[in-house]
Formats: C-alpha cells, structure tokens, sequence
C-alpha cells in the first residue's frame, strides 16, 4: 500500500500533535507547568532527536531497513500539523504552540507588512525572527527553570531565522558531522544531572526530495540513520531517556504530466500572490475576491485537491491570532492522491524534484514519536 491510498485527514482535533512533545518531555523532567499529554517516562535527562522526513507511514513500510527504529515503544497517533513541513513543524515542536499562534505558518508565505514573499528557510526577507515568532521556546522556558536545556545541531543553522524562530534562547552548538554531533550531545548530557537535548538530522529529507522516498537510496540511508541512533542509544547514560520523532512524512510525485498552474488560462486570475509549496498552496487574492478564486479553483482540480478559504481553517491552524492570520493564504489548496500545484513562474526548483510533502495525507501528516530507554 502507497502512501496515496490513505485517506486525507479531516483535521487535526483529538490526535496528538508534534506541539505536545517538548511540554511532555519537561513534565517528564519533573518542570512546573507543563503537562505530559504524551505520558513520556519519568527520567532526569532527555535527548528528543528529529529526523527530518521520517514519517510514521515510512517507517511502518521500511521497517526492515531500520530494525532499532522499528523495535522501539511509540506513542500512537501523532500528526505534525498543518502544512506538513519543516519551518512550521519545528516552530511548533519548539513552542509548543500551533501554527495559527507561532505564525510560522509554510515555507513560504506573505508578509502582510510588504506583500513579499517570505521563504522560511533562507529567511530571505528583512523581518525580524523574534517579532515574527514572539514566543518563547519550552528549552528556553527549561534553561529559566534551572534545567540544562541545549540545541546540537548542523553548524550551518546558527542564528538562522528558523533558528531563532524555533530553538532560541539556549546554547546552540553547531556540529559538521556525524560523529562530532554523538560526541558533543554525550558532552553536553554528561555535563548536568538534569538536562534535554534537542538534536536534528537532515539527510533522509535531502534523499528523499532528490531521489524519492521509494528509491533504495533513501532506504540506504534510513539504514545508515538507524544504526547511528542506535549507536548514540548505546552511549547515551542510563537514566536518560532518548526520544525520536520527525517534522512530516513524504509522498515521490510521477515527474511526468505536473499541473503547472502558470499554464492553466484564468486560474491566476485576481492572484496577488502565490507561495507555500507544490503540496500545499497559500494564495492571496485582490480584496474581496477569495470566494470566485476558491470556486475556480475546486473546480479546475475536482477530487485532486482539498480547496478552501482562509475562513474555517482553525482545525488545520489551530487558534489564529491577529497577527497571523493575513500571513494565511485568503485560499488554501491541499493536495490529494499524486497531485501537486506546481508554479514553473515562481517555484522552478519544485519541478525537479521527486519526493514532497506539506498536505493532509495520513502518509504526510503522522509521525513517530519513539521512546528509547
């Protein structure tokens, strides 16, 4: 079974989502005024380590290329959020807080100040990350509380706007390699009786957007990924406790037949912008005109795409504040089955692509949360 025979998810109200993994680890640690929703084992140290793209869906089908993954205790049911991508899953696993409060809310998406575009990765626009993501992050709410609270992650992605927006407020200690990062994540555990340790690894993503998340290349480095978390396992002391989780799963796209909607005559008609990304679309129209681009879209797509507008998005958002809600696209398209809206005028790059994520699937949305004692 692939993972377009799954059903798109009709919301996310009564699921666990990726925002009460970090409360739950520093109720675990025994820190005041979280909740551990996820019923995490009680331990004085955590490391929670992301793997970017292994969604549960993956994981569940590859389970013979990751036999240590495999082999581990989860929490059932857990979903990532609305979109399904990395800026707006690693803001809300870092908060705590959903998309509609943190307003990170796609990889790219409008400034309403300006009417640009933002790119949440390259953060490619003069915004401040800590006026756009005002909150404070649960490791920084744990450093506050006398817990050693640390993020060990690629060298690169110091002071980063995602950075800022999801890890801030911590030490960061930037790593160039595998092996620096088992050492510097065993240095910085070792040094305190109580601590949590954010770690991330990015490879099985790159894999799978370059070659697909069906081809033995990303099954090769599933492999590779999963003997490395069972190695650092091994090393880690006793009484801490190592979570494994991801942003999104992923879904590979036939590269043959793409919609580019810059080829569909009327369809960018009243379009201010377009951003998000090929599975999940944020589109801002002229004033007064979402309703005729949401009618004209729905039916352009037909059964290929989920098409709303901005109104009643709270149960893909949660709560949405004032500042964030003219970041949100006036309609919103999420991608069915083996569709995407792609854009040769202003995403070119997506077309080269094989594997993607950021929509409503089942195969995108859940995601594993593993406890390893």
């Amino acid at each position: 079974m692939t993972g377009f025979d799954r059903a798109p998810s009709s919301g996310l109200a009564g699921r666990h989502t990726i925002d009460r993994i970090m409360p739950s680890v520093a109720s675990a640690l025994g820190a005041p005024g979280f909740t551990n929703s996820l019923s995490l084992p009680e331990a004085p140290r955590y490391v929670v380590m992301l793997v970017d793209g292994l969604g549960q869906t993956l994981l569940e089908d590859n389970a013979d290329a990751a036999p240590f993954l495999s082999s581990l205790h989860g929490v059932a049911d857990v979903v990532c959020g609305v979109p399904s991508t990395t800026v707006t899953s690693l803001t809300s696993l870092g908060t705590g807080l959903s998309a509609g409060e943190h307003g990170m809310v796609g990889y790219t998406s409008r400034v309403p100040e300006t009417g640009q575009r933002l790119n949440s990765l390259k953060w490619d626009q003069p915004v401040d990350p800590l006026v756009w993501q005002p909150y404070p992050t649960v490791l920084h709410q744990l450093l506050g509380q006398g817990v050693s609270a640390s993020s060990v992650n690629d060298a690169k992605f110091a002071d980063t706007g995602l950075t800022l927006c999801s890890q801030r407020g911590v030490p960061f200690h930037g790593v160039n390699s595998v092996w620096e990062r088992l050492d510097v994540i065993l240095e910085v555990i070792e040094s305190a009786p109580r601590s949590v340790t954010y770690a991330y690894e990015s490879r099985l993503d790159h894999t799978g957007h370059a070659k697909g998340c069906t081809s033995p290349e990303w099954r090769e480095m599933l492999s590779t990924i999963d003997r490395e978390i069972a190695d650092l396992r091994a090393e880690l002391p006793a009484d801490c406790a190592l979570i494994v989780t991801a942003d999104h799963g992923m879904v590979d796209l036939p590269m043959t037949d793409r919609f580019d909607v810059d080829q569909q005559p009327g369809l960018m008609d009243d379009i201010d912008l377009l951003a998000g990304e090929a599975r999940f679309r944020h589109i801002y129209t002229r004033s007064g005109a979402a309703d005729d681009v949401a009618a004209r879209w729905a039916e352009v797509l037909g059964d290929r795409a989920v098409v709303r507008t901005q109104a009643g998005s709270e149960d893909w958002f949660g709560p949405i504040t004032p500042d964030v809600r003219p970041r949100i696209g006036d309609v919103l398209v999420a991608a069915l089955g083996d569709f995407a809206a792609f854009s040769s005028n202003d995403f070119a790059i997506e077309l080269k692509m094989t594997g993607f994520h950021g929509s409503i699937t089942e195969a995108e949305l859940r995601i594993p949360v593993l406890v390893a004692t």
